[in-house]
């Protein structure tokens, strides 16, 4: 058991990797065929119209073979060509009725499959919007994306045109059955007797050939994980010239998915392989029987028709195996959605959480303890607090815990052990809605979206005015930087704001977190790309957003903090010094180390 659990854990800790394969159960999970169910019944009427066409124009075409059978039988030999051209006439009208009803079904069907695709990939981002940051950290962003495009769209046709030709095919095979057996119910035995091989056959590999497509979704994963990630760090990679081992790292992990598909598809086919084999046999045996064994041997009409009805009765056989093939398909990539929709949402509003009205500032953090992998602590024992309008500086070696700090402030992670107060009230009885609605939170990676300037500083604000968007600007003096863009603030900004510098980056990022008025400032590493020059442009702008709020900011240059009102220093986790910025340097202690480091730089 305790090597069992270990490799579990082993595969949790190496989940994070593009060269890792994830872990999925083997066997077919029922909760997850019902999520199907409940996908296609949201696009019913649809596919009940459709399945009711289908059924119509399999009726009317299975009617054919009939007006042959007696156009040969009667109609030729007494040369009646009254009754044969209304036999023609009887079968074209058949045909024609038969075709527009499966044209009109492939519309209901694919408006159905859209339904059901846009359903999907709704609820699987909207669950994306929820989960906690735990959940990014623990894996390649290029697996989780795979799923809300590529995934989606090769499920939608199996959950839609697959499941209405399944039970389309089964009513096929019941009305051919029916036809079968009033032309001649010894060639019908005939005809139906391959089916059990055909079952037995299918029963032997389906497990196979689920595990071999769960590789394959598995080796789609890693390719996705490692493209994303080499265009994302493409400058670091040309900068170490690192193309030509990339692309190696690429080829081998493009290799390794088409050996699985090659794999999932030579099992596949052979289901295709040995359904057409039994069928052909099968077909041969009807002609047999009915040309040398039968007695009396079978009219021309009615072989005609058997063998009409052979061909038609193993094709909607063919077509199950193709189905079969489809869904198992589907299933190694429904299981990775409906793996991700399944992922619980670690950070969430508690069953009675209340609103916060209006945010004062007053923070407390009693004893809180903290680990990201349940394993190494990150805080340990931090107990501290902030009157509104104080200003509170963290500084501390990397790694000490300082993030952590304002990442459990704005409820990023859960609190375990300890608890977070802010104006009495436990953070974590709270609606997160309410609660960070009234922190503005600028973090080290300066995020720009796609779009313009100003859509990126309203980015918090949507409905905020084009003068207050300028002022936020001004605030930070990002305005004369903004003026000297092409287009001004309707600039548009490319993925990442691509072509600005990162100092810029920031700068616009803290332009949104300005504009937001929040009741609680968090600047984590704010200004740490900017240049000595613009940070002084800066300061003022700071000055002012921290009047009247409880702001917390996270610093290595101490320039940007001195006149804070208090100065945690942060190590291993605890806080081992606290004080203002004279009081730190009277101290002597680590404080005053790092000031003597940074000032003798």
């Amino acid at each position: 058991m305790a090597k069992k659990n270990e490799s579990k854990q082993e595969r949790k800790d190496s989940r994070n990797r593009y060269d890792v394969d994830e872990y999925l159960d083997e066997k077919v999970s029922l909760f997850n065929i019902k999520r199907c169910i409940s996908y296609i019944t949201g696009a019913k009427s649809h596919l009940n119209a459709a399945l009711l066409l289908s059924i119509l124009g399999n009726i009317i075409g299975l009617s054919g073979p009939l007006f042959v059978q007696y156009a040969m039988d009667v109609a030729v030999p007494n040369k009646n060509t009254g009754l044969l051209l209304t036999m023609a006439g009887l079968l074209t009208l058949s045909i024609v009725i038969s075709i527009g009803f499966g044209a009109i079904r492939n519309v209901l069907v694919a408006r159905a499959g859209q339904a059901i695709i846009h359903d999907i990939r709704y609820d699987l981002f909207a669950h994306l919007q929820k989960l906690s940051f735990s959940f990014y950290d623990s894996r390649p962003h290029g697996k989780i994306f795979v799923r809300v495009v590529p995934y989606v769209n090769n499920v939608s046709d199996a959950l839609s045109n697959g499941i209405l030709n399944f039970i389309i095919e089964i009513l096929n095979i019941i009305f051919i059955i029916f036809f079968m057996y009033r032309v001649n119910v010894h060639l019908a035995t005939v005809t139906v007797l391959g089916l059990p091989v055909l079952a037995l056959f299918i029963l032997i590999i389906k497990q196979r050939q689920r595990r071999a497509w769960q590789r394959v979704s598995n080796k789609n994963a890693n390719l996705n994980a490692y493209i994303q990630e080499s265009i994302d760090g493409i400058r670091i990679t040309q900068a170490f010239d690192r193309q030509k081992r990339n692309i190696g790292i690429m080829d081998q992990l493009a290799a390794d998915r088409n050996r699985e598909w090659m794999h999932a598809q030579y099992i596949s086919n052979t289901v295709w392989f040995s359904t057409e084999t039994i069928s052909q046999i099968v077909f041969s045996f009807v002609y047999i029987m009915g040309a040398f064994w039968m007695n009396p041997m079978a009219s021309f009409g009615m072989l005609l028709a058997m063998g009409n009805y052979a061909w038609r009765f193993w094709q909607p056989i063919i077509n199950l195996a193709n189905i079969y093939n489809t869904f198992i398909t589907a299933m190694a990539y429904l299981d990775r959605i409906f793996d991700t929709i399944a992922e619980p949402v670690e950070v969430e509003d508690a069953p009675n959480a209340v609103e916060f009205p209006f945010v004062r500032g007053h923070v407390e953090f009693k004893h809180v303890s903290f680990s990201y992998d349940g394993v190494t602590p990150v805080l340990k024992d931090v107990s501290f607090d902030a009157h509104p309008s104080n200003s509170i500086a963290i500084v501390g070696p990397t790694g000490s815990g300082k993030t952590t700090i304002v990442n459990l402030l704005s409820r990023f992670y859960n609190i375990k052990q300890g608890a977070v107060f802010i104006d009495g009230q436990d953070i974590m009885k709270v609606n997160l809605r309410s609660l960070r609605s009234q922190m503005g939170i600028m973090l080290q990676d300066s995020f720009l979206f796609t779009g313009t300037i100003a859509e990126n500083i309203r980015y918090g604000k949507p409905d905020a005015a084009d003068d207050e968007v300028r002022a936020a600007a001004e605030l930070i003096g990002v305005n004369s930087f903004i003026e000297k863009m092409p287009k001004g603030y309707d600039t548009p900004i490319t993925e990442r704001g691509a072509g600005i510098s990162q100092g810029e980056r920031q700068l616009l990022a803290f332009a949104r977190t300005l504009l937001s008025d929040p009741r609680i400032l968090i600047l984590d590493e704010a200004t740490s790309s900017i240049d000595t020059g613009t940070e002084q442009l800066v300061q003022k702008g700071i000055r002012t957003l921290m009047r009247g709020r409880t702001s917390f900011i996270i610093a290595h240059r101490l320039s940007t903090i001195r006149d804070c009102t208090r100065i945690l220093f942060v190590l291993n986790g605890q806080i081992v010094e606290s004080g203002a910025h004279e009081e730190l340097l009277a101290l002597g202690g680590y404080y005053y180390q790092l000031y003597q480091a940074q000032y003798r730089e």
